[in-house]
């Protein structure tokens, strides 16, 4: 089964969405823990984890919302 390019778009909309924001996340993680007196390679670790933890939950919701639905 071949996918639509409207599928396609929106399969790419989605995942830019899903990095724009845990870039934003994991930014807001790495400014909180240095203003928190954090150690530079310490506020990049968690800022590395934000990130992650983010990516993880905003792919893994719309594949869900996907199987669910079809």
């Amino acid at each position: 089964m071949t996918a639509s390019p409207t599928t396609l778009t929106i399969l790419a909309l989605t995942l830019l969405a899903a990095g724009l924001l845990a870039l934003l996340a994991a930014v807001a993680a790495g400014l909180l823990a240095r203003w928190d007196g954090a150690s530079a390679p310490a506020a990049l670790l968690r800022a590395g984890a934000a990130f992650g933890a983010t990516l993880t939950v905003a792919t893994a919701l719309p594949a869900l919302v996907v199987r669910v639905l079809t």
